[in-house]
C-alpha cells in the first residue's frame, strides 16, 4: 500500500497511509466485475440455445446442432479450472487487483471476438474451431474472475457481515443474466427473425467492449486488502497450488461438491428449458426470454435474503435448506414444463431461480472461509470452477440426452441427484461463520 507524507504541528513529516477500500467501493467493484463477466458468459449461453448451432455447425440434424452448440458451451467450464490455477497463482502471489483486471480483459476480448467471427458458410471449418478457442478464453477469464471478486468482497468485509459482502459478487450473475437476456429480447423485438439469425445476435457480444471499459475503470481504483498485505509480510511458501493440494484437499473437495447443485439447477432452468420450450413446445423466443427476465428477479431477491440469513444463522443451515428446496424443484420440473402452459412454465422458472439464488449467495463467503489467505485465491477459484465442470458443463447436454431417453422426469431426477451430492458435502463441512480470515 502506498504512503505519502504530511507535516505535523512539530514540523516533522510523518507517513500517511493511503485510504483503504471503502465498503461502497468494494461493493461496486466486486459487483461490477462479475456482472460484466457473467453478461459475457450468458450471452453465449443464450446464443447457444438460439443461433450457435445453425451458424457454426450446419449440415447436421437440428438435434445434433443443439448438442454441438451445447458442447461448445461446455468448453468454457473445462477451461475454468485452468484459469483459476493461472490467475489464482498470481492473485495469491502478486495481488488481487492486477489479476482481476487481467481476467476482465481476457474475458471481454474473447466475447468481442465471437461477435466478429464469421460463420461456417464464410470460412468453413475455421469457424467452429475459432469459436471453441474464444469459448476456451472465456472460460479462462471467468475462472480467474470469481475467486478474486469473492476475496475482494470478503477480505474487506466488516466483522459479522462477510456473507452480506460476499453476496455482491453473487449478485453479478443475476444482473449479468438480466442484462444479457434483456439485450437479446430488445433485439428480437426490434428486427425480424431472419435479421436476428444473420447478424442481430452479434450485437450483445460487441456491446461487451463498452462494459469492459467501465469495469476496468472501477477496478483500477482499488487497493489491496489489509488481509493480503499482512500475508505478504510473511516468508513466501511453495507455489499456492502445490500447497493447496498438499495441505487443503478436504476443504477443496467440500467446496467443490457443495456448489454442484447451484450450477445444475441454474443451467437446466435457463439454457435447457429455453431450447426445449422454443423448439419442442413452440413458445416464441421473445416471449420465453421475457419470462426469464422476470424469473431472474426472484434469484436477485433470494440472493441478499440468503446472505443476511447466513450472517445471522450460519452458512450450513441456510445452504442445506436451499438444497432440500432444490430437490423439490427438480421433482416439479416434469409436471410443470410438460404442461406446455406458459404460466406453469413461468412458475418453474421462478422456483428454479429462487433455489439458485438461495444456495448460491452463501458460496461467496463459504469458499473463502474454508481456506487460508496464502492459497485462498487459488482454492476458492478452483473449487468454483471444478463445480462448474461437474454441475454445469454437461447439464444442458445431459438434460437434452435424458429427455430423449426417458422424458422430462429424468431431467428432474438429474437435478435431485446433483442436489443430493451437494447436501452430502455440506453435512461434512464445519460451520465457518466465525472463522477469522
Amino acid at each position: 500500500m502506498t504512503t505519502d507524507t504530511v507535516s505535523s504541528a512539530a514540523g516533522v513529516d510523518t507517513p500517511r497511509r493511503a485510504p483503504a477500500n471503502t465498503p461502497r467501493r468494494v461493493m461496486i467493484a466486486s459487483l461490477a466485475g462479475t456482472t460484466i463477466e457473467f453478461y459475457d458468459f450468458y450471452i453465449f449461453a443464450t446464443a447457444a440455445a438460439l443461433v450457435i448451432g445453425p451458424t457454426f455447425f450446419p449440415g447436421e440434424s437440428s438435434q445434433m446442432q443443439v448438442l454441438a452448440a451445447f458442447m461448445s458451451f461446455g468448453l468454457a467450464f473445462v477451461a475454468r479450472p485452468v484459469g483459476s490455477l493461472l490467475f489464482g497463482h498470481f492473485g495469491d502471489r502478486i495481488g488481487r487487483k492486477s489479476t482481476l483486471v487481467a481476467s476482465l480483459v481476457l474475458m471481454g476480448g474473447a466475447t468481442v471476438g465471437i461477435g466478429l467471427l464469421p460463420g461456417y458458410e464464410s470460412i468453413g471449418i475455421g469457424a467452429p474451431i475459432l469459436l471453441c478457442v474464444f469459448r476456451l478464453c472465456q472460460g479462462l477469464g471467468i475462472g480467474g474472475e470469481w475467486g478474486g471478486a469473492a476475496l475482494l468482497a470478503t477480505e474487506n468485509a466488516p466483522r459479522g457481515r462477510r456473507a452480506f459482502f460476499g453476496m455482491f459478487p453473487q449478485l453479478g450473475p443475476s444482473l449479468g443474466f438480466l442484462l444479457a437476456n434483456g439485450v437479446f429480447l430488445v433485439i428480437l423485438l426490434s428486427i425480424s427473425d431472419e435479421a436476428f439469425m444473420a447478424w442481430g445476435w452479434r450485437i450483445p457480444f460487441l456491446l461487451s467492449a463498452v462494459l469492459v471499459v467501465i469495469g476496468l475503470y472501477v477496478r483500477t481504483t482499488l487497493v489491496e486488502s489489509e488481509v493480503f498485505n499482512r500475508e505478504q509480510q510473511k516468508p513466501p511458501g511453495r507455489a499456492p497450488m502445490i500447497e493447496l493440494l498438499r495441505d487443503h484437499r478436504a476443504p477443496l473437495l467440500q467446496g467443490t461438491l457443495a456448489m454442484v447443485a447451484c450450477y445444475a439447477i441454474f443451467y437446466i432452468t435457463t439454457v435447457f428449458t429455453l431450447n426445449y420450450a422454443t423448439q419442442t413446445q413452440g413458445i416464441d423466443r421473445g416471449t420465453f426470454l421475457g419470462m426469464l427476465c422476470f424469473a431472474i428477479i426472484f434469484m436477485a431477491v433470494a440472493t441478499p435474503l440468503s446472505a443476511l440469513a447466513c450472517d445471522r444463522f450460519g452458512r450450513k443451515p441456510v445452504i442445506i435448506s436451499g438444497l432440500v428446496f432444490t430437490m423439490l424443484v427438480g421433482l416439479l420440473l416434469a409436471p410443470l414444463i410438460s404442461s406446455a402452459s406458459t404460466p406453469l412454465t413461468l412458475l418453474f422458472l421462478c422456483l428454479g431461480l429462487t433455489a439458485m439464488g438461495w444456495i448460491y449467495a452463501p458460496m461467496g463467503a463459504l469458499l473463502p472461509e474454508l481456506l487460508p489467505t496464502r492459497v485462498r485465491y487459488s482454492g476458492a477459484g478452483v473449487a468454483y470452477s471444478l463445480a462448474g465442470i461437474l454441475g454445469a458443463s454437461l447439464a444442458p447436454y445431459a438434460a437434452q440426452w435424458l429427455v430423449g431417453q426417458g422424458g422430462l422426469s429424468w431431467v428432474g431426477y438429474y437435478i435431485v441427484g446433483m442436489a443430493m451430492l451437494s447436501l452430502v458435502a455440506m453435512l461434512t463441512v464445519r460451520e465457518t461463520r466465525d472463522n477469522t480470515l
